[in-house]
Formats: structure tokens, sequence, C-alpha cells
């Protein structure tokens, strides 16, 4: 057993995350090293007059981090060798904190209504084939047929055999890589790009290589020069505000970048997943190069998080190898989300409630520029987020934890990198997690501290 012992003199509210903290510096400090066993629950809860349900929440926070480990009968030891990327995500909700680091749209009483209304629907109309049949050609060709209204919306007119349903879009960007990309090979993104990106590379036994962005994202001189030097076998982009900097690709960079794309012959991966939510933005990346671009969309961040479905559309000479990696990885998409996807698009409500969504974001983007008056972040009226580059004396994951001591969790622009050359130390803030009410109040808990001068305690993590 260790003797470091935490300082209850250094104790701050809420306690169990003040708790994680001192942990977490000793562990950084190298007071705790790798193997050292911390005390019981009940032990260290004696010695520092604090609950157990406080000290466990402590030890749960630091496993989740990845810096301990439990083991049954056992006790709870410290794991500093390397471990699997953190979300920057809080995975559980946690009752006194404010989370604004999970992207979700905003969402109140019309989102479960309309949810519940249509599996009222489907109760009585579910058809035989979504019911009973294994064969994705015997349910989907008419949802296919509908999916292409979907994407006219989107700035899409294409076949309906070019149309793949997903379970949104993690899905479909699995199945899209899985397609264009053997083991072994080169993806190129921005050097912002999304969270889940470089683990799923990973796990595909794909190098991920991160290119200069500007203010529109990829640079199309960086991506030839990338091509040149080496074997690039398709860029990954999200050129319409969903990208960590909520930045709005022009139309000439958009075709630039599919002109250096068809110079190398490489495929594009574009993931549009707020679709029409974005007014007056250009085409797709795929009207740009239809013959070279795997086009993803879907429901969850535009109308209902629970619809998980979506849209892969990909060109002919892809279509057989998305069939096949769709198999292999889902089989196909769920047929009951499906149906109630078609149904809503047939009928309006997904469009009713992307309107809805459009509202909604107006007004959270109004408290944003309230609350964070005199800070320079980036944002578009359709965002679902801002991203808020911070001063240089605030370090990151410091200014992170403080703000988590401070009772608001949000994402850590660590998360999102490819690439660190001159990296800017950010986070990126949801604004349609929760209520105006938290929102206000978590905005000026981060702006406060964006403000003002980083302290050193109970930061590292």
């Amino acid at each position: 057993m260790t003797k470091w012992r935490p300082d209850p003199s250094q104790l701050r509210r809420p306690a169990y995350l003040s708790l994680a903290e001192q942990i977490a510096n000793a562990i950084t400090d190298g007071k705790l090293s790798d193997g050292a066993q911390l005390p019981p629950h009940r032990k260290l809860a004696d010695d520092l007059h604090l609950s157990v349900q406080t000290v466990s929440r402590a030890y749960d926070e630091l496993s989740r981090r990845g810096l301990i480990s439990g083991e049954i009968g056992r006790g709870s030891f410290v794991q500093t060798r390397p471990r699997e990327p953190e979300p920057p995500y809080l995975p559980e909700r946690l009752g006194e904190v404010i989370d604004l680091s999970i992207l979700k749209p905003v969402c109140e009483q019309i989102h479960l209504e309309r949810l519940r209304q249509a599996f009222g629907w489907l109760s009585e109309n579910l058809p035989s084939s979504s019911a009973l049949s294994f064969r994705p050609n015997m349910v989907f060709p008419r949802h296919r047929a509908v999916a292409t209204e979907w994407l006219a919306r989107c700035g899409l007119e294409v076949s309906p055999l070019n149309i793949s349903l997903t379970n949104g879009a993690t899905s479909g960007m699995t199945v899209a890589l899985m397609s264009v990309a053997p083991p072994g090979s080169t993806i190129a993104t921005e050097a912002i790009s999304h969270h889940t990106l470089v683990p799923l590379c990973g796990y595909l036994g794909l190098h991920l290589e991160g290119l200069p962005i500007d203010e529109q994202g990829m640079i199309p001189e960086a991506l030839d020069e990338a091509c040149r030097t080496g074997p690039i076998r398709a860029i990954f982009l999200q050129p319409s505000v969903i990208n960590p900097m909520a930045a709005v690709m022009s139309g000439e960079r958009r075709q630039a970048l599919a002109a250096v794309a068809a110079k190398h012959d490489i495929a594009i991966i574009e993931n549009d997943i707020l679709g029409p939510l974005v007014e007056n933005r250009p085409p797709p990346m795929a009207a740009f190069a239809p013959e070279r671009t795997l086009y993803v969309t879907s429901f969850t961040k535009i109308t209902v998080p629970g619809l998980r479905i979506g849209y892969l559309v990909a060109p002919d000479r892809y279509v057989a190898a998305v069939a096949n990696r769709h198999l292999v990885s889902s089989w196909m998409a769920t047929p009951a989300m499906a149906e109630i996807a078609s149904r809503w698009v047939s009928e309006g409500t997904a469009m009713e409630l992307v309107n809805w969504q459009r509202r909604a974001l107006a007004g959270r983007h109004a408290i944003a520029a309230e609350m964070l008056a005199g800070l320079s972040y980036r944002a578009h009226p359709q965002s679902l987020h801002v991203w808020l580059p911070l001063s240089g004396h605030h370090a990151e994951d410091g200014f992170v934890a403080q703000a988590r001591l401070r009772g608001v969790a949000i994402a850590p622009g660590k998360s999102f990198r490819t690439a660190d050359q001159g990296s800017t130390p950010a986070v990126r803030i949801s604004l349609g997690s929760t209520t105006e009410s938290e929102l206000r109040t978590g905005l000026g808990i981060v702006a406060a501290l964006a403000q003002g001068n980083p302290e050193e305690l109970l930061l590292a993590i």
C-alpha cells in the first residue's frame, strides 16, 4: 500500500472531483507509481472524513480517465500504461455537473412526443418485410427511394441504387473507410477533425495524417503535397459546420479539393450529418466529385437522438464494396428506424424538426454571444457548439479540469486533433446538451475562467 495520502485541507466542492484531482496530480508528479495500490474506499473515507460514496465516485472518475484500474477482491491500482483514447464527453451525466461536453441537438417535449407518435404508428403499420426479412434488398428499396428526397434537400441528386441505409453516421463512416482503404493505407484529414476518426483508423489498421488547415478547413496545396510525397488513399472531410471549428468551406475550396483528389485519383469521404439544417451553404463535396465521394449523413443531430438512422451514398465504383462491408459490420440498418425515418421524410416531420432546431439554436447562440462577450470564439448560426481558443497562459487540460471543479464539463481540443503542428489550446462547448438556464450558468463559468489567470490548484490530469 502506498504511503502517499491526499491532503484533506485541499479538498474543495464537489469533494469527489477534488479528491480525484489530488490523486491524479500525485500520479502525474510520480508520487504514485504504476501499480501502486490505493487505500480501500472505506479506509480512505474514514481518513478524510468523507462518505464512502464520495470516495467511490472519485475512484470511478479516475478509472474513467484511465488512471487507475480496479481488481475484484484485490483493490484499486494506479495504471499509467498507454490506454484507449478518452472520449471528449462524459460517459455518464452526473447530477451536479452542467454537461456541455457532448454534442447534442436541442431537445424538448416535442421530440419525445413525435417519436412516441411514430412508434404508435409503427405498431399498426410495420410491414412484414421489416419484421421478418434478413435480406436488405427485400427491406430497403422503398426506403432508398424516399432517401433520394432527403438527399435532394442536402444538395445531391443520386440514384436509389447508390444509397445504403446505415445505423447512423458512425456506421456510415466505418463502412466508407473500410470500402476505400485496405489495412495499411493512409487517410488524410484536417488537423482538427472528428473525435472518433483517430481510434477508428487505428482499429481498422489505417494510418491517419492530419493536414494543415485555415479558417475554411483543409488547404488544397497541403493535400497536393501530401499526395505527391506519400501514398494517400482517401481524404476525410467535414466541410459544413459539424467540424470542431464550426467552419463552412466555400464552394471554391470544395472545387479545388475535388480537383486535387481527381488529379491523384483518391477517394473522398464526406461527413455531412447536419444536412439541410445549415442554411445557404455550398453544395456538398459529393456534388463536385460524385465519381469518388462517399457521402455520409444522418438524422440524430438534427431531428431526435433516438432516430439512429442515416444514409451512405457511394459512387458506382464503390457500391459493391460498401454493400459487402456493411453486411460484415452491421448486416443492415434497423428496419424499424428506417420505417420511421422514411415516414418523417415523406410527411414532413423531419423538416419540421429541422426548422424547429434551427430556431432553437438561434436562441442558444444568442446566449453564447451574451455570456462569451469579449472572448474570441468560432461558431455558426446552425452549429451545435462553439469552439473557444484559449489564451496562451491557459493550459488546455488545466482549463478543462478547472471547469469541472466548478461544475461544468467541456470537451478538450486535443480530442479532435490529428496533428499537433502549431495547434492552439482550445475547448469545444456544446450548446444543445442542456437547458437554457444551465447553458447560461455554464458559459458564465467558462467565460470567467477564460478571462482570468490560471490557478495552480488541483489542475493536472
